[in-house]
């Protein structure tokens, strides 16, 4: 029931107009330069060479974000993990660099402050743990 992906992007940090091109290839399921070009100049208030797409295509490559497969002349991108894996994976990171301040105090501050919807999706997820570890328990 591991709702963290296999697979993970090697770098997770991402800037603006790299987020926004990859929130477009999710859109779209696959894109070429020119998809992504188009889209973004569609607002006439923009203006992005495009190189600039190519460049930041290649660099959410190199980070593990996408790859890339030619069709004809065109090359075309797809996402390596949706943007609910995605999520989910940066979600994690967070998690566990909150929980790598090993410092009582400040954790047990955090969960002091919770307001009651908090508390109740805390809930939620222990029962789910419970689940889980219950299930795995039986399989075994």
């Amino acid at each position: 029931m591991s709702w963290i992906p296999p697979y993970r992007p090697q770098q997770l940090s991402l800037g603006p107009l790299e987020q926004e091109i990859l929130q477009i290839i999710w859109q779209l399921g696959q894109a070429t330069v020119k998809d992504i070009h188009d889209r973004i100049l569609s607002d006439p208030d923009r203006e992005l060479a495009y190189s600039s797409v190519t460049t930041v295509l290649n660099r959410l490559t190199k980070k593990g974000w996408l790859v890339c497969h030619r069709q004809g002349k065109a090359f075309i991108w797809t996402a390596r993990v949706s943007a609910d894996q995605a999520k989910a994976v940066q979600s994690y990171e967070q998690l566990q660099q909150f929980l790598a301040i090993s410092n009582p105090d400040v954790v047990a501050a955090f969960a002091d402050s919770l307001d009651t919807a908090s508390i109740d999706q805390l809930t939620a997820i222990a029962d789910r743990l419970r689940a889980a570890r219950q299930q795995r328990q039986e399989e075994k």
